[in-house]
Order: structure tokens, then sequence, then C-alpha cells
């Protein structure tokens, strides 16, 4: 290769920006932060991949400061903290909930507060009854979606 090609070939890879590079292989992983003593968080992303989505996990100890710094609200925090595709999901947020969330680009993500009895990871029991509360880009909170009972 001469000097001049090698130097354009080089010149092409470096101006590609490395926010898109990363953007695109990220793009349809989840990175699931979670404490590493916390088993009902890796039940909730056992879930997620038995669905077919690409999981990685993160242990996590300082899980106050990454909630801050993605924008979750302190009173609805849940157990854990994923991020797919530049949002977040708080807690137990089931999967159609998530599956939602794909086509809400106005959300910065989804949270279930606390750790819901019956909700996926903690039992997934269809009798269960808990809020999704969806976060906007500008911290405001309403319920997205009512989780309820199967008749």
């Amino acid at each position: 290769m001469k000097r001049r090609e090698f130097i354009a070939s080089l010149a092409a890879t470096v101006t590609l920006p490395a926010s898109r590079v990363f953007a695109a292989a990220e793009q349809d992983v989840f990175t699931v932060y979670k404490d590493p003593n916390c088993g009902c968080c890796s039940l909730w992303a056992d879930a997620y991949k038995k669905a077919g989505y690409q999981i990685e996990i993160v242990e996590e100890r300082d899980l106050i400061s990454l909630k801050k710094k993605l924008g979750v609200p302190l009173d609805i925090q849940g157990c854990h903290t994923a991020v797919y595709r530049r949002q977040f999901l708080e807690g137990h947020v089931p999967l159609e909930a998530a599956r939602l969330l794909e086509s809400r680009t106005d959300l910065a993500g989804l949270a279930v507060p606390g750790m819901p009895s019956g909700s996926l990871g903690m039992g997934d029991d269809p009798s269960a009854s808990y809020d999704v509360i969806g976060v906007s880009k500008n911290g405001k909170t309403s319920v997205f979606l009512e989780v309820r009972p199967k008749a």
C-alpha cells in the first residue's frame, strides 16, 4: 500500500465519530446495573434474555449515583437500573412496557417503584397489581401502564 493510500484510509476511519460506533454496537443491548448481592435483579434480566433481548450485567455498588446521573427521580427508584437505547428501565419493569417504550422517544425512561410482589423477577404473578411510571426528559412523571390482575 502506498503512503498516500494508507493516510487516506487512516483518515477515513478516524473521521467516523466514536459515538456512532458505540451507539450502533450498544443499540440492542440491555445494560443492567445491579447490586452484586441482589438475586431478583438477575431473575428480571433472565426474563428479558429469554424474551430475546441481549443482556449485559454490570455489578455496581453505587447505584444511587448512577440513578441520579440518568435522571431517575428519587421517589420512584426501584431495585436495579437498566439502560436500553439511551432510555432507562428502573426496577421490575414488565416486558410489555419495555416494548411500548421503544416507540416513545419523548421519555427518558420507565420505572416500577420499589419491589412489587408478583412483578417480573419478584414472582411474576398474573394477579400482581402495580403501576409503571413514565419519566419525561424534563423529569415529570405519569402513569405509563397499569399492571392489573388478568381475568
